[in-house]
């Protein structure tokens, strides 16, 4: 049975934002989490190209855009409380993280330590110039 909805994301809730996680479509690994307000969310429907929020620029962040490394959009969804957005994407350059994993998640708590257990696709200073601050 198929239900459909015109329901949207609520950026009522989060004042405005609303936290988003990148996931790869083909994969299923979990390359990032971010935030969109509904400016970024309706150009990330438009252009099909994933648009987030920085919270530390204040102003849209369009994935890949120092980078090279865009997210092209293959499903999106919303939770039951409409109050956070998974994006299904293909990510482009093989690195989602401004470190310049293929993931932000590439430290994982073993033994009581953290061991980065991602592999380095590009450097990070000579893609942006500089050391990249967070976003």
């Amino acid at each position: 049975m198929t239900e459909t909805t015109n329901a949207l994301p609520d950026f009522s809730k989060g004042q405005g934002l609303l936290p988003v996680v990148a996931q790869d479509a083909a994969s299923g690994a979990v390359l990032m989490m971010a935030y969109m307000n509904e400016e970024s969310f309706q150009e990330t429907i438009s252009t099909g190209r994933a648009v987030y929020y920085s919270r530390s620029r204040k102003r849209l962040w369009r994935k890949g855009e120092e980078s090279g490394n865009v997210q092209r959009v293959k499903e999106i969804y919303v939770d039951c409380d409409g109050d956070s957005i998974l994006l299904k994407v293909e990510q482009a350059g093989g690195a989602a993280c401004h470190e310049g994993y293929a993931s932000c998640f590439y430290r994982r708590r073993t033994a009581g330590k953290w061991e980065v257990i991602g592999e380095r696709v590009f450097d990070p200073n000579a893609v942006y110039g500089h050391p990249k601050k967070s976003t």
